[in-house]
């Protein structure tokens, strides 16, 4: 049966399922680990963030009004890490008249409600002044304590994605491991008698598989685990029983194998496995053929999702983005997203294809005001070095075949 869709429906058809996913199971992974990982539970404050009125810049801790009316008499000095603990019968209390030199990050005694600038005061002896044309405010240079977050208050939520910026904000809640979603374990099939292993020396009329490879790094970065299992001969006999043994997996990529040759037999086999298919291709180029579906529950194994990705590598690369990424992000806890465009203004004039959207390697240089995106010279959908060369994928939208120098169009992030 053949169901060949537009991009648009088939990108739909991945994010119906990718919605219906039962919650992943979760394990608790030590902080510096969590990297790349989803949130199970949410981080919680442990004390006010900041825990004490902080200081935002160097200078002196005063009242605003009085660095207004005069010159103030400076008493001390405040280091971060440090507290101010007065000189008399007032304790810390900012006696009136004073200021306090402060460093940022200090906290800032009580009494004063504003941090003065370094630069922004005259100096003479121990006194300061604001400068003429410096007007303080009360509450400037500033943050009170607990503006950021207070103790018992969630900062980070589940389903989060951790990065950098969440691992410094989970220290900062003296959070030494998170709990986050167990990864989706993929297994990696390819398939072709062309394919030899990386350690055989392939023949002239040979290749080596570096689908396999380099789906298990999309895979990771993705979310998941990667299971490569060993390649596929063209034999039906074959390729049933090592999709069996990929089944044990939580999804199946097949790479190869799905387009119309006589020995293409993934779909063949997979039908006669009781599969249902969501679409058998997408009009698109590259990856045209790219085939998505669900096998049934069987030998004590449930229901497995599988993609099987064109063999061309720029084709699996693509199809991986625009499909495979979306719903494997989905059985990792990340929930609904598309895949990750953006917007970038072209650097020359190219050519697109009636009735298919476009995916071309390219390369765009982020700048300031606008980002712009230029094609990389490609021999097609097998010429791995352009694919390497290139940092994302010029999208043209199947309306029209010529767009110019200076339009705006969607590139597909990597």
């Amino acid at each position: 049966m053949s169901l060949i869709l537009d991009f648009d429906a088939a990108l739909e058809q991945v994010q119906l399922r990718a919605a219906a996913f039962a919650e992943p199971k979760t394990e608790s992974v030590p902080l510096l680990s969590s990297a790349g990982r989803v949130l199970a539970a949410p981080v919680v404050a442990d004390r006010d963030q900041p825990p004490f009125d902080r200081s935002t810049r160097d200078g002196f801790a005063v009242r605003a009004d009085e660095a207004a009316a005069g010159p103030l008499r400076v008493v001390g000095q405040i280091r971060a890490g440090e507290r101010w603990e007065g000189l008399n019968e007032a304790g810390s209390v900012l006696e009136p008249g004073c200021a306090i030199e402060i460093m940022t990050g200090a906290p800032v005694p009580p009494g004063a409600d504003a941090v003065a600038m370094v630069e922004h005061v005259e100096t003479t002896g121990k006194s300061i002044r604001m400068n003429a044309e410096r007007v303080l405010h009360a509450g400037e240079n500033i943050v009170p304590r607990g503006r950021e977050a207070r103790a018992g208050d969630a900062v980070l939520a589940v389903g989060t994605e951790v990065e950098a910026a969440e691992i410094a904000l989970a220290a900062a809640c003296g959070c030494a491991s998170l709990t986050v979603f167990r990864r989706p374990r993929v297994a990696i099939l390819a398939t072709g008698d062309e394919l030899v292993d990386l350690d055989a020396t392939p023949d002239e009329q040979q290749i080596r598989n570096s689908n396999s490879y380099g789906l298990a790094a999309l895979v990771a970065r993705a979310g998941g685990e990667a299971d490569r299992l060993p390649i596929a001969p063209d034999r039906r006999e074959e390729l049933e029983r090592l999709i069996a043994e990929a089944r044990t997996s939580d999804l199946v990529l097949l790479s190869g194998g799905v387009s119309m040759g006589k020995y293409d037999l993934v779909e063949e086999v997979l039908a006669s496995m009781g599969a249902e298919f969501f679409f058998t291709g997408v009009r698109m180029q590259p990856g045209k053929p790219v085939v998505f579906g669900r096998l049934p529950a069987s030998g004590g194994q449930g229901e497995r999702y599988f993609f099987g990705l064109p063999g061309n590598p720029v084709s699996t690369q693509v199809t991986f983005h625009c499909f495979v990424e979306p719903l494997l992000r989905a059985m990792a806890g990340a929930g609904i997203s598309p895949p990750r465009f953006a917007q970038a203004t072209l650097a020359e004039d190219v050519l697109g294809k009636q009735g298919l959207t476009r995916f071309l390697p390219a390369r765009m240089t982020p700048g300031r005001a606008r980002s712009m995106v230029r094609l990389i010279g490609w021999q097609g959908s097998g010429d791995l070095a352009a694919n390497a060369r290139a940092n994302c994928y010029a999208v043209l939208p199947p309306e029209k075949i010529r767009f110019m120098a200076g339009e705006v169009i969607s590139v597909l992030l990597r």
